[in-house]
């Protein structure tokens, strides 16, 4: 594993123009990497892009020879094919490589896909032995953290549906769910450059045939998530994704089966432990109540009358800032 110690206080952020980059940068500024070398780069159609880091005037950068050099850590919050054709340099560079879309694996050096609770529901303690972590999706955390953390109460079966909002498309899906409902509230024609569809006032499975984005390869990656994160460890939940209108926060609904003899409080117990914000009774969760918080928020569990041992639940999460502030937390314990 390449060494932490020196006094390199660069960090490089790999996609800086991205949304999640953005979050991720301002709240390392805000953490006691605050004084950082911040080195901002991106795809070659976002260089020259005119920022901030560290209070001063920084323009992203392409990635070229030497980009990484003495980089203590690096942050890939950019496309999978952007992380995936750079990462190698990261580690050459004796950076320590924190992924966001999980495609940043050789077979001599997969990553190790972290949030703060994972350690815990291993049952063991964070040992950084790799270069090379994984910050799983908000949605990912959820139905990690539903499923290991309904263990004790000997969980059966798990369904989960998410609701994607247009942000995890970036910012052109958002100027796309802007458009489509400011012409449509206008009786106007709508554009659909990105889904393909209309996205706004509908909730849907897929979008249109000629979109770049597709929800069936987003349920596959999420998959993907969950099972790294919980093989041999727990039961993997059933998963669906759905296309919601909404432009940040991801809201989801889970189905468990656990042990019938469980009580509500050992089921919110259990969720609390899990590391849930559990709201009042009463209290709403959505994706609005979620926006700007670190952790995951989820209403108080309801048993299915017509089904003992069936417990449902609703949740709330901030899709681009909990995979940040969770990508903050592990580089302050590799410190």
């Amino acid at each position: 594993m390449p060494s932490l110690e020196g006094d390199s206080h660069r960090i490089v952020l790999a996609g800086a123009s991205s949304l999640l980059g953005a979050e991720l940068k301002s709240l390392l500024e805000e953490s006691r990497f605050a004084a950082s070398d911040f080195r901002l780069l991106d795809e070659e159609i976002a260089a020259g892009t005119l920022t901030e880091a560290g209070g001063e005037p920084a323009v992203i950068q392409p990635v070229e020879e030497g980009s990484f050099d003495k980089a203590r850590f690096v942050f890939f919050t950019g496309s999978p094919e952007f992380s995936g054709r750079n990462f190698r340099a990261a580690l050459a560079a004796g950076a320590m490589v924190i992924d966001f879309t999980g495609k940043t694996r050789t077979k001599d050096s997969p990553p190790s896909p972290w949030f703060p609770k994972l350690d815990e529901f291993w049952g063991k303690r964070f040992t950084p032995k790799r270069p090379h972590f994984w910050i799983i999706s908000a949605p990912a955390v959820a139905a990690v953290s539903l499923s290991l953390g309904l263990r004790q109460l000997g969980l059966k079966r798990i369904s989960i549906t998410f609701f994607r909002p247009v942000s995890e498309a970036g910012r052109a899906g958002i100027e796309e769910l802007e458009s489509q409902t400011t012409r449509l509230l206008s009786f106007q024609s709508i554009g659909q450059p990105v889904f393909d569809a209309q996205v706004a006032f509908a909730v849907s499975d897929r979008y249109g045939a000629q979109s770049r984005e597709n929800l069936s390869a987003n349920e596959n990656s999420l998959r993907e998530e969950v099972l790294a994160s919980t093989s041999g460890f727990g039961i993997q939940p059933a998963i669906r994704m759905l296309h919601a209108p909404v432009f940040y926060g991801c809201p989801f609904s889970a189905s468990a089966e656990v042990d019938p003899s469980a009580t509500v409080d050992q089921v919110r117990s259990a969720c609390a432990a899990a590391g849930f914000n559990l709201v009042e009774e009463g209290a709403v969760v959505s994706n609005l109540t979620a926006a700007g918080e670190t952790s995951i928020q989820l209403a108080r569990p309801e048993a299915d009358p017509s089904q003992p041992g069936t417990w449902w639940f609703w949740g709330a999460a901030d899709n681009i800032r909990v995979p940040a502030a969770n990508a903050v937390k592990l580089a302050e314990m590799l410190l």
